[in-house]
């Protein structure tokens, strides 16, 4: 059937009249002229969007969308229950994508009644995750080609990792420490984005045995004994870096700190499960297998 201009218009209207979460996300054109302006909320699906060719028409960010670093010079709508819906209707998005949950419900109902489409999609915590997220974008965005090329990016990405763990059969004790300064200190444990890229970077998880994360106690470093240490590099930073970690009661008396085997990543690279996450454990994995 021929579309009329008009009936095209109208489809698109609609389209962005729409609100979809995941799978039920619909496409729309990304003719240049009907592009819309975005905000989009949460670094994974910000890294995504940017690498399916919309960049240029985000308009606005969170704090957490640090990547690529061009992100960071946007206005920012803030974080999770710090957002406020005046703030961001203010800036004359025609649509939000952002990860689910991060916006609290009042601020979405408020959106949505002021005509702005809003999307929301789960963050991944998997390469799995990664790889619907990629495509429910792409399909959002009328960009499947796009994200069909970041797809094999990401799986020729793993494939390296995998042919570079294929001879390596020891699984290095690894702990994630999540720190806010010496006295604030918690390790992760399991359904942690750490269990899991420590996992695929062939490395053991130390925190096992406990979900999310728990304070880290002097006892629990001790019986743990991680042969290494894996920082955000915030984390570390707070501590006054490696130098500082003496000043974490029990951290001395650990494998990792007496060898010296002490990594820091960027956070969003490290926990966001988004198009670099193979690269993020071939990272870890080549510092744990030295």
């Amino acid at each position: 059937m021929k579309t009329t201009p008009l009936f095209a218009y109208i489809l698109l209207c609609l389209g962005l009249l729409s609100c979809s979460s995941g799978q039920e996300s619909s496409s729309m054109s990304t003719e240049e002229n009907t592009m819309p302006a975005l905000i989009t909320a949460g670094g994974t699906v910000t890294e995504i969007v940017h690498a399916l060719g919309w960049g240029d028409q985000i308009i606005a960010t969170d704090i957490t969308s640090t990547y690529p670093p061009q992100m960071q010079s946007l206005p920012s709508i803030g974080y999770r229950n710090q957002i406020k819906a005046e703030g961001i209707l203010a800036m004359g998005p025609e649509m939000i994508i952002a990860e689910l949950g991060y916006l609290t419900p009042d601020v979405v109902q408020q959106l949505q009644s002021a005509g702005i489409a809003y999307h929301e999609f789960s963050k991944p915590t998997s390469l799995d995750g990664t790889r619907q997220l990629i495509a429910d974008l792409g399909l959002l965005l009328n960009a499947s080609e796009k994200a069909d090329a970041l797809l094999a990016s990401l799986q020729s990405d793993l494939n390296t990792l995998q042919e570079f763990l294929s001879d390596k059969s020891s699984k290095p004790r690894v702990g994630f420490v999540l720190t806010r300064g010496p006295e604030t200190v918690f390790l992760a444990g399991e359904k942690t984005f750490a269990h899991a890229i420590i996992s695929l970077a062939g490395g053991e998880p130390a925190g096992e045995g406990f979900e999310d994360f728990v304070p880290l106690t002097p006892e629990a470093l001790s019986q743990m004994n991680p042969e290494h240490l894996l920082f955000f590099e915030s984390g570390l930073e707070l501590l006054g870096g490696k130098e500082g970690l003496s000043a974490v009661q029990g951290m001395s008396q650990t494998t990792a700190y007496a060898a010296g085997n002490v990594m820091a990543l960027d956070g969003h690279y490290l926990s966001g499960f988004g198009p670099r996450a193979a690269q993020a454990a071939l990272e870890i994995a080549q510092f744990i297998h030295r």
